[in-house]
């Protein structure tokens, strides 16, 4: 445990157990911080990610420096970080602080200067997110909202928006999201077992049906609705 503290100098396989146990304590962190962290960078989560990235680097990068001083810096932000995010749920004044509410970019077909201003955002970025989102018109946009994590949102006049079967009258079967079955040549049991069937129900059908050995299958998926099998082959 030597490489953990301060040394005047550091073997490759002491730097290689630095790099291995900050991995680790950073993956334990993050899952302690919440997916909120992973998929919105919002205010909080900005400081926080700048933080831990600066805090961790140095022993990283200085064998003069311990790690349990690090490890501890970043307990205490988390445990922060934790408790300002239970306020931001509680509280919401400070929640309008750290999330404020969206605010309009464009309305009714026409830019509104004071809120690419407010957004600090120049009007090319506005045309680039236009584009991202294939209109093509900015008449066509009933509002654009800029969100707190520095997404836009928009919305379509209604002569604009796509047509739905609903809109048409149209019956539709319900939902049903595939359940994968086979990846990289190998069967997910745990997957085959929510379908209900056996390993030996699923070869008799790809051999059969598909005329293959699963093996040779890069992915496989299956509609549980009516145990259709889709299959993807390696090329």
């Amino acid at each position: 445990m030597d490489f953990f503290y301060s040394q005047e100098s550091l073997t490759a396989i002491q730097w290689i157990l630095r790099a291995v146990i900050s991995f680790f304590f950073l993956l334990i962190v993050t899952k302690i911080m919440g997916q909120r962290s992973l998929s919105q960078l919002r205010l909080l989560d900005f400081i926080m990610a700048l933080s831990i990235g600066n805090i961790i680097a140095h022993p990283l990068s200085d064998q003069h420096l311990g790690m349990k001083g690090s490890m501890i810096t970043i307990g205490v932000l988390v445990i922060l970080y934790l408790i300002l995010v239970f306020l931001s749920l509680k509280w919401l004044k400070f929640t309008k602080f750290v999330d404020p509410s969206p605010f309009p970019l464009i309305k009714n077909g026409e830019i509104l200067y004071k809120g690419l201003t407010k957004a600090r955002i120049p009007i090319d970025v506005l045309l680039t997110e236009l584009r991202k989102k294939q209109i093509h018109d900015i008449q066509q946009v009933a509002l654009a909202l800029w969100e707190s994590d520095g997404t836009i949102s928009f919305f379509l006049e209604s002569q604009y928006q796509t047509l739905t079967p609903k809109d048409m009258k149209l019956m539709t079967k319900s939902f049903s999201l595939p359940i994968t079955i086979i990846k990289d040549g190998k069967v997910d049991f745990e997957e085959l077992k929510q379908t209900g069937k056996n390993e030996d129900w699923l070869e008799n059908q790809i051999r059969t049906v598909h005329g293959l050995d699963i093996k040779n299958i890069l992915l496989a998926t299956m509609d549980d609705q009516n145990d259709k099998i889709n299959v993807f082959l390696y090329k």
